[in-house]
């Protein structure tokens, strides 16, 4: 955002809404960095945030405007960060989703298959009526009905 605003001649943000929210996400990013510091008194701790928790602190602390993050537009939430770590899943929730997902596979195909049954049972009635029907009168003449 600092990078977006910078006037490229004077290398000031001139938009003093936009430059008051730089100053703010800079100095809750320093202030939460020496917590870590002081946390750990091995010091240890990484001064570095991660990118997903510095976008964290910039999307608390700039103000909303239609909806919109002032200077950075509407943020996609279905889209998560490429850095983020893929979710959790149980392996006994996968699990227990795979076998209903098969149980509703095993009772479609059998649906299937009983209608197809059916339909080819219909078919044979069909046939058979329009035999009789030709047999009854011989000089008319009736489409074919055996194959659709």
């Amino acid at each position: 955002m600092k990078r977006a605003y910078t006037n490229k001649k004077t290398g000031q943000i001139d938009d003093g809404l936009v430059r008051e929210v730089v100053s703010l996400v800079q100095n809750q990013v320093q202030d939460e960095v020496s917590e870590l510091q002081t946390e750990d008194d091995a010091s240890t701790a990484s001064t570095n945030l991660s990118r997903f928790r510095i976008n964290e602190i910039v999307e608390s602390s700039v103000p909303k405007n239609k909806g919109r993050l002032v200077g950075l537009g509407r943020r996609t939430r279905s889209v998560p960060p490429s850095s983020a770590p893929p979710p959790f899943v149980d392996p006994e929730v996968l699990t227990a989703q795979l076998k209903d997902k098969d149980d509703r596979i095993s009772l479609l195909e059998t649906q299937m298959a009983a209608q197809q049954t059916g339909y080819e049972a219909q078919k044979r009635l069909n046939q058979q009526m329009m035999e009789i029907m030709q047999r009854m009168y011989p000089n008319e003449v009736f489409p074919d009905v055996r194959d659709p």
